[in-house]
């Protein structure tokens, strides 16, 4: 599991204690974001464990053999990470939650014949004992994309395990997590529209991400009435 990284505290949401996952599709710009946010809120930052999975090279060179030990590996390395980070004193963001292994990733893997019935059903057994009790979350973030986009994303970062993403896999994911997302309740969701927004570079846009951010946190909701409006 990979070691949190902390940055220098920021004035805003310094009040409260924060668990925060970030979701999203392959590409959609979640270690960005993650990273982005820690730095300028001063959170505690955790990241998807990928290079250290021992089952990954395996994985790629046999799908079908390897999905279910690859999946089981992650589902319990999420798991603790999720404790960790939700126990931590500071306030802390995640790059990925441990809900997607299971309503995304397992549940593709099985649709393509790389898991078969049983490995499934005893997969989300797993996965349903580990929800017991699981820290619930403050807030998900759900970072929403085309899939063209995802795709440019892919090529322009040029690594070598996501050669073989193809459109119609993302087009599947994407469509996975819609319905995911459209029944999740364990905590509050901010989708955010990630097609045209530039965490990286772009002030104003993490900016605007921490203001709602701070209002659905905090709850502290306005109504603006539009001008024309009888009041």
């Amino acid at each position: 599991m990979d070691t949190p990284r902390r940055y220098s505290a920021h004035p805003a949401l310094s009040t409260g204690k924060y668990f925060v996952l970030v979701a999203g599709n392959i590409g959609a710009g979640k270690t960005t974001i993650t990273d982005r946010l820690a730095t300028r809120l001063g959170w505690e930052s955790a990241y998807e464990t990928v290079a250290s999975n021992p089952f990954l090279p395996d994985f790629y060179a046999d799908m079908c053999r390897w999905s279910f030990h690859l999946q089981v590996y992650f589902l319990g390395d999420r798991a603790a990470q999720h404790r960790q980070m939700a126990r931590h004193p500071n306030s802390a963001i995640i790059d990925r939650s441990i809900y997607e292994d299971a309503h995304i990733f397992a549940r593709a893997l099985h649709m393509l014949g790389n898991m078969t019935e049983r490995e499934i059903h005893a997969y989300r057994q797993l996965y349903d004992q580990m929800m017991d009790g699981l820290p619930r979350p403050d807030l998900l973030l759900y970072l929403k994309a085309d899939v063209p986009v995802l795709m440019e994303r892919i090529r322009s970062r040029a690594r070598a395990m996501e050669s073989g993403i193809t459109p119609e896999y993302l087009g599947l994911l994407n469509s996975y997590y819609e319905e995911w997302i459209s029944g999740f309740n364990v905590c509050p969701v901010l989708t955010i529209p990630a097609d045209n927004l530039n965490f990286a570079t772009n002030d104003a846009h993490l900016s605007i991400i921490i203001e709602r951010i701070e209002q659905t946190l905090t709850g502290r909701e306005e109504v603006v009435f539009p001008d024309d409006i009888d009041l």
